[in-house]
């Protein structure tokens, strides 16, 4: 599985801050006046000496005839979400014991300016010990960057990422989050618009695996293009 992204250019009224102010978005971040995210997709959130993480990998319009069916059925996407749940749960093992997977591919529902989204996701836990706080450096370098957004193997699909994608992903695909000295939360940089002089670009992409079809790909990151709400 490869995650490959693309920039858009979008016309808009609003400003960054509009934008960041109108969302709803489980994790939302402006950054001056350079860019904005607001992210349905958690990247790790650590609480009580346990690690979770939440794949998310499936987006569906939830206007489509029985969305949620066809796309827990459907077998591309059934792969596409197995393989990055696979490697997260290989990620989360090199930092920490007794790793789970504690749910498979729930659904999830997204509000956009024009439409309704289905998302899917799973939830992997691990047990990290006491005292995670003094290595907390060394647990983000080792599981960035995210799965979600690069592919497995890992290595190879950074490589492939930088010969293929005809863009530069700059702050677009990293994470963001806090860190209190007790717990720690943090997002996947996706759902993400940045200023460059006058215009608006807006990033995003998707999973590709050899069941993809060109077309469906396609249209599942112009649905991850969107004004929130």
């Amino acid at each position: 599985m490869l995650n490959l992204t693309t920039s858009t250019k979008v016309s808009t009224n609003l400003s960054l801050l509009d934008i960041y102010h109108i969302s709803n978005a489980k994790f939302k971040l402006k950054f001056k006046d350079k860019f904005v995210c607001f992210s349905p997709e958690r990247f790790i959130k650590i609480e009580n000496n346990q690690i979770f993480t939440y794949p998310m990998k499936g987006t569906i319009d939830a206007s489509i005839k029985d969305a949620k069916e066809k796309i827990l059925d459907n077998k591309k996407e059934l792969a596409e979400h197995t393989m990055a749940v696979d490697l997260l749960r290989n990620d989360l093992n090199m930092v920490s014991k007794d790793v789970k997977l504690e749910k498979f591919r729930y659904i999830s529902k997204l509000e956009t300016d024009t439409k309704i989204l289905y998302q899917v996701s799973s939830k992997i836990s691990g047990n990290l010990g006491q005292n995670w706080q003094n290595r907390v450096g060394d647990i983000l370098d080792t599981l960035l960057p995210a799965g979600s957004i690069s592919g497995t193997p890992k290595k190879m699909s950074i490589k492939l990422i930088e010969e293929i994608e005809e863009h530069s992903r700059d702050w677009f695909s990293g994470v963001f989050g806090y860190f209190d000295g007790v717990s720690l939360d943090s997002a996947v940089m996706i759902r993400y618009m940045q200023k460059d002089g006058d215009d608006f670009i807006y990033k995003s992409g998707g999973g590709i695996t050899i069941s993809s079809d060109i077309d469906s790909e396609y249209n599942e990151m112009k649905d991850k293009v969107y004004i929130p709400k």
